[in-house]
């Protein structure tokens, strides 16, 4: 049975916009390593047309920085599941999931495997809505952006965490690990 891990990256007044948050080598490599305890990602639509345009095949050369390239390559060749009832395909190495979302990310969880992680807004919301994630990862940058998307915006209910691990990943990033408290 896979675990589903949430995985963000979020400022210090919980904005998880994609372009508020600091690129470099440190969140990079962390990422590779969060990567490496999985082996899919889950991605709902918006999501996933972000990363295929931004990773997906070999970039021209000089088109990013060299410690780009360890976190490009791996997310190049990771199996992807796509949560999506307007695509009709998708291609990287991906598959689409259709249907019931709880039922769906069930079957996907009780596949033999490492674990599945997903990362975004909307999707994870859904998911944690249905009590789906089994761990949520924040990663937490020193940088303060006034303004949002914020985290988990709009959750009906609240959802106790129990701290797992925390650790400072370089570049005053804090990596904090989570399980939801059960029953």
């Amino acid at each position: 049975m896979r675990s589903l891990r949430y995985s963000i990256n979020i400022t210090l007044d919980g904005c998880v916009d994609h372009r508020a948050g600091i690129a470099n080598e440190t969140i990079h490599r962390h990422a590779i390593e969060s990567f490496d305890r999985a082996d899919a990602l889950l991605f709902g639509r918006v999501i996933y047309g972000m990363m295929e345009e931004a990773w997906s095949g070999p970039a021209a050369p000089g088109a990013r920085p060299e410690w780009m390239e360890p976190f490009a390559r791996k997310i190049d060749t990771m199996k992807k599941y796509v949560v999506s009832s307007t695509l009709d395909r998708v291609d990287w190495n991906a598959e689409l999931v259709r249907g019931d979302l709880r039922q769906a990310v069930e079957r996907l969880k009780a596949e033999p495997g490492r674990g599945l992680v997903t990362g975004g807004v909307t999707l994870p919301l859904a998911l944690a809505e249905l009590g789906l994630i089994d761990e949520y990862e924040f990663v937490v940058h020193p940088r303060v952006a006034g303004h949002g998307p914020t985290l988990l915006a709009g959750l009906s209910k609240y959802v106790d965490l129990t701290l797992v691990s925390s650790r400072e990943i370089g570049s005053g990033m804090v990596a904090m690990r989570y399980e939801p408290k059960r029953g």
